[in-house]
C-alpha cells in the first residue's frame, strides 16, 4: 500500500472527519473531534494541510476571547507539526439567520451581515497564510421560483464577490477565491450550480482574475454530468483554484464518500487528467488534493481514521495505475490508433483563412464521407478496455 507524504499535497476539511454523522434523519453517532488533536493525527498519517469553515474552528456565537483561544491553539499545532491551512471557508449556510442565503438573502440587513462575516474570515485566512478562499453558496438559491428574483440574486451575488476582491486586493493579501458549484441540496435550486454556470459568472466580475473554481466531485456528478470533463474545462479556462475530492454513486443526494467509492472509473480518469494530463504529460494540477467527505455513520472514531487513510490510499493507488497506463506501449499505440493527440492539432493551417478552405476541394468536394460507413472506426473500445485492465491491476 503506497503511503502518503507531505509532497503529495493531500488536505482534509476540519468539517470531513469532524462530522459527528448527525443528519435529516437521526442525532450523532460520534463525538466531536478536537482541532489541535486532529492537527497531529493528520501530520502523522501523511497529510500536508488541514483546512476550515469559521464555525468549525469556534462556535457562531464564540466571544472575541473564544475565538481567538481556538486560533492560538491551532496556531501552535501548527508550529509544532509543520501542517499548514491552504485553503479557509466561510459558514453561510448553517445558522438560521442564513435560512435564505448570506450573500443572495433577500433580506438587505443579512447580506450586510455575511458579507462583514467573509471579511473577518479572509482575514483570518490570511493571518494564517491560506491562499484560497472558496465560496460555496449553499443556502443562495430558492424552492419556489416566485420567491426569488434569479436576475437581481446574480447581481447581488456579483457585488458581493467584487467587494471581497477589492478588499483584498487593497489589503494586499496573496488570496484567490474560488467558487464551489453545486446543484441542489440544501436549497431545492442552488445559485451556480455547474461549472460552467460558475465559469459564465466570472466572466462577469470586476476583478475575474481573482475568481475560479472549486469543484466537487459528487457535485458535478449529482447534476449527471461528468466530473473528468469538468476538471478539463476548469483547466482550460485557467480556473482551478482547488479542488474538492470524494465518493458519488448516480443522481441522488450528496454521498460525500471516500474518495475512489463511488464512480471509481470516473475517478481514474480524473487521476490521470490531475497526474498526467499537462503538456508532454506533465501534472495539469499543482494544488492541494483536497477531500471533502463524510466518514460513514456507521464508523466509529477509529473507523473515521481509517476514512481518511482510505482517501489518500486510493488517490495514490489511482495515480499508480494511472501511470502504468500512460506507459504501456499497447496504450500508446491504440491512442495513436484513436487520433486522440490529433485533437490538438488546428483544423485550419497555419495562416489558412476560410477562403483557402472553401478552395480545398479536398477538404469537402473530393472528400470520402462514405469511408466512414463500416469503416475508419476510432477503436475508443479498445482503449477503454486498456484503460479498465490497467485500474482492475490486470496489465502489470
Amino acid at each position: 500500500m503506497p503511503t502518503p507524504t507531505r509532497d503529495d499535497k493531500f488536505s482534509f476539511g476540519l468539517w470531513t472527519f469532524g462530522w459527528t454523522a448527525a443528519d435529516p434523519f437521526g442525532g450523532p453517532t460520534r463525538s466531536p473531534v478536537d482541532t489541535v488533536f486532529a492537527v497531529n493525527k493528520l501530520s502523522e498519517l501523511g497529510a500536508y494541510g488541514m483546512t476550515f469553515h469559521d464555525d468549525d474552528l469556534f462556535p457562531f456565537e464564540a466571544t472575541d476571547a473564544e475565538r481567538q483561544h481556538e486560533i492560538d491553539r491551532l496556531k501552535k499545532a501548527l508550529a509544532d507539526t509543520g501542517l499548514v491551512i491552504p485553503m479557509v471557508t466561510t459558514n453561510l449556510f448553517s445558522h438560521p439567520v442564513f435560512k435564505d442565503g448570506g450573500f443572495t438573502s433577500n433580506d438587505r440587513a443579512v447580506r450586510r451581515f455575511a458579507l462583514r462575516k467573509v471579511i473577518r474570515n479572509i482575514d483570518l485566512a490570511a493571518e494564517l497564510g491560506a491562499k484560497t478562499f472558496v465560496m460555496w453558496g449553499g443556502r443562495e438559491g430558492s424552492e419556489y421560483d416566485a420567491a426569488k428574483d434569479i436576475r437581481g440574486a446574480l447581481e447581488r451575488y456579483r457585488e458581493a464577490v467584487n467587494l471581497l476582491g477589492d478588499y483584498v486586493t487593497e489589503k494586499g493579501y496573496d488570496i484567490r477565491f474560488a467558487i464551489e458549484p453545486k446543484p441542489n441540496e440544501p436549497r431545492g435550486d442552488i445559485l451556480l450550480p455547474t461549472v460552467g454556470h460558475a465559469l459564465a459568472f466570472i466572466a462577469t466580475l470586476e476583478r475575474p482574475e481573482l475568481v475560479g473554481l472549486n469543484p466537487e466531485t459528487g457535485h458535478e456528478q449529482m447534476a449527471g454530468l461528468n466530473f473528468t470533463h469538468g476538471i478539463a474545462q476548469a483547466l482550460y479556462s485557467g480556473k482551478l483554484f482547488h479542488i474538492d475530492l470524494n465518493g458519488q454513486r448516480g443522481i441522488k443526494y450528496d454521498q460525500d464518500l471516500v474518495f475512489g467509492h463511488g464512480d471509481l472509473q470516473n475517478a481514474f480518469s480524473l487521476v490521470d487528467l490531475l497526474e498526467n494530463g499537462g503538456p508532454g504529460g506533465a501534472p495539469s494540477y499543482t494544488g492541494p488534493r483536497h477531500f471533502d467527505y463524510k466518514p460513514s455513520r456507521t464508523e466509529s472514531g477509529e473507523g473515521v481514521w481509517e476514512s481518511v487513510k482510505a482517501n489518500m490510499a486510493m488517490y495514490l493507488l489511482l495515480k499508480e495505475r494511472a501511470a502504468a497506463f500512460r506507459a504501456d506501449p499497447e496504450v500508446q499505440e491504440a491512442l495513436a490508433a484513436s487520433k486522440v493527440d490529433e485533437i490538438n492539432t488546428p483544423t485550419l493551417n497555419s495562416g489558412e483563412s476560410y477562403d483557402d478552405l472553401i478552395a480545398d476541394r479536398a477538404s469537402y468536394e473530393d472528400f470520402d464521407s462514405a469511408a466512414y460507413f463500416d469503416g475508419k472506426g476510432f477503436g475508443f473500445v479498445r482503449l477503454q478496455q486498456l484503460a479498465m485492465e490497467h485500474l482492475m491491476g490486470a496489465r502489470g
